[in-house]
C-alpha cells in the first residue's frame, strides 16, 4: 500500500510544471464503543438495549503546489463483527470513496474545485462534515471561490444522477437529503476575532407523478436563506444565527419556516462558560395544506438539540418545530484533559394536539476528553433524557422506558504516515 502511494505521488510530481511541491499521506482511525436505550429515538416500555463497538478506517492522500491541489480520502466504515471471519470479501462494501477532488488557482484570488468533497460552513449548523458520523457527508459538485482581504465567496453548483443514461434525466434515488440539483452561495467577511456569513442555498428535488412513483414530473424546490455571526464583546463572545426556508417542503406542500440562534460565551480563566437559545419552527399537529417546519438538511446536526439525537438527526422533520434553552460548562480536570457539560430544556415550537403541555422534557449531556499522546485523543460521554407525556406523544404515541440514556467512549488516532516537502530552486 505504501508503494503505491508513493508512485502515484511521484506521477504527479512528474506531471506538474511548478517546483514547490508537497505530499502527504494521513490515517484517522476511531474505534467507538456505544451503549444505546434511548439514542436516536425513545426507547419503548420493555426494549431492550443495544450496544456494538463502530470503526472509522480513513486513509487521506494530499499532494499540492502553487496552483494545484489533488485530494483523496478512502475509508472503511464498518460494525465490529458485521463480516465473517475468513470471508472472502466485505459482506457489507463498507469500503468506498469519501472525498475526491481537484482544487486549481487561477489568480491569487480566483479558484475552482471539482469533485466530491465536504461543505462545511460557520457553526455547521446548515453545511457541515458531520464527523461524528463515522461515514461523514459529501456533496458531489463544482466550487468557484473568490477571496480577498478577509471576504471569501463560494459559488457552488451540483447535478446528481444515479448512472449514466442515453436518456432522461430522472433522479431515482430517493430520500429526504437526496437533492437532484443545488445551487449554493456562501460568503464571509472576517476581522480580527469576528466575522459575519451570508447564505443562499437552493435545492431541487426530483418530483414523480401520482399515478407511477418512478415516472419523473419535473422538479420542486426548497430555499434556505439567512445569516451568521460572531464577535467578542469584551470577555463575552456572541454568536448568532437566522434562515428562513421556503420553496415546497413536499412535491405539493408549500414551505415557509425559520430558524434563529442567539448564544454567549464567557471565559474567566480557563473554565468556558455558555448560555444560548435556538428556535426552529414547526408546524401545528392538525391538517394543513402549507409546512411551517424548519429542517437544517446537510448540517452536523449531532453538535445542536442534545447529543443523544432526538431532534433533527434523521428525524423530526416536518413536526411540531423546537425550542431549545440550553447552558454548558467547560472545565479542565487536567494538563492534557476536560470535562464539559450539557443541559437542555425543550419545548415544542408549534402547537400540539389535544391541548397537550409544549414541555418535551430536558437532556443531560457529560463529555470527557483526554489528549492521551501526539496524535491520539481519548472521548468519553453519557447523557440521560428526561422525557415528558407530550415528548411520547410527538414520537409517536408510544409507552416510553422509565430510563432513556446512553453512554459511549471514543479513541481518535490521526497520525501522519507521510510527508515530504520539494522546495523551489
Amino acid at each position: 500500500m505504501k508503494k503505491l502511494f508513493y508512485t502515484l505521488a511521484l506521477g504527479i510530481i512528474l506531471i506538474s510544471n511548478s517546483q514547490a511541491q508537497s505530499v502527504s499521506l494521513d490515517a484517522d482511525m476511531r474505534p467507538r464503543f456505544e451503549y444505546r436505550h434511548g439514542f436516536g429515538s425513545l426507547l419503548p416500555e420493555g426494549g431492550k438495549p443495544a450496544a456494538f463497538v463502530t470503526q472509522r478506517s480513513r486513509l487521506n492522500f494530499s499532494f499540492q503546489d502553487t496552483k494545484l491541489k489533488v485530494y483523496f480520502s478512502v475509508q472503511d466504515v464498518s460494525t465490529w463483527g458485521d463480516t465473517r471471519q475468513l470471508a472472502i470479501s466485505d459482506e457489507n462494501n463498507s469500503l468506498g470513496l469519501f472525498q475526491a477532488w481537484l482544487s486549481y488557482a487561477f489568480t491569487e484570488n480566483w479558484s475552482m474545485k471539482l469533485g466530491r468533497q465536504t461543505l462545511s460552513y460557520d457553526d455547521q449548523r446548515i453545511l457541515g462534515e458531520v464527523d461524528w458520523v463515522m461515514q461523514g457527508r459529501f456533496h458531489d459538485a463544482a466550487m468557484f471561490t473568490f477571496s480577498k482581504n478577509g471576504f471569501k465567496t463560494d459559488l457552488t453548483l451540483a447535478f446528481n444522477q444515479e448512472n449514466q443514461k442515453n436518456e432522461g434525466t430522472a433522479y431515482t434515488i430517493n430520500g429526504f437529503y437526496s437533492y437532484k440539483v443545488m445551487q449554493l452561495l456562501h460568503a464571509n467577511k472576517s476581522w480580527n476575532k469576528a466575522s459575519v456569513s451570508f447564505l443562499f442555498m437552493n435545492n431541487g428535488f426530483q418530483r414523480f407523478t401520482q399515478e407511477e412513483t418512478s415516472l419523473p414530473d419535473g422538479v420542486y424546490y426548497r430555499q434556505t436563506t439567512g445569516t451568521y455571526f460572531t464577535f467578542p464583546l469584551a470577555a463575552i463572545t456572541l454568536t448568532g444565527s437566522a434562515y428562513l426556508q421556503t420553496g415546497k417542503s413536499t412535491p405539493n406542500t408549500d414551505l415557509f419556516a425559520y430558524q434563529y440562534m442567539l448564544e454567549a460565551k464567557y471565559k474567566p480563566g480557563k473554565v468556558v462558560l455558555g448560555l444560548g437559545y435556538e428556535a426552529l419552527s414547526g408546524s401545528d399537529q392538525i391538517l394543513e395544506s402549507k409546512s411551517n417546519s424548519f429542517f437544517p438538511l446537510y448540517g452536523t446536526n449531532h453538535k445542536f438539540n442534545g447529543l443523544m439525537d432526538l431532534f433533527y438527526v434523521g428525524n423530526h422533520a416536518n413536526s411540531v418545530g423546537l425550542n431549545d434553552f440550553y447552558a454548558n460548562i467547560l472545565i479542565p480536570s487536567g494538563e492534557n484533559s476536560t470535562i464539559a457539560a450539557h443541559l437542555h430544556f425543550f419545548t415544542s415550537n408549534a402547537q400540539l394536539k389535544d391541548n397537550q403541555n409544549g414541555y418535551l422534557g430536558s437532556e443531560l449531556d457529560l463529555v470527557y476528553s483526554r489528549t492521551v499522546a501526539k496524535n491520539i485523543k481519548l472521548n468519553a460521554g453519557y447523557s440521560q433524557f428526561f422525557e415528558t407525556e407530550s415528548m411520547a406523544s410527538v414520537k409517536g404515541g408510544i409507552q416510553p422506558a422509565k430510563t432513556q440514556n446512553w453512554a459511549w467512549i471514543q479513541l481518535i488516532v490521526t497520525p501522519n504516515l507521510f510527508k515530504h516537502i520539494w522546495k523551489e530552486e
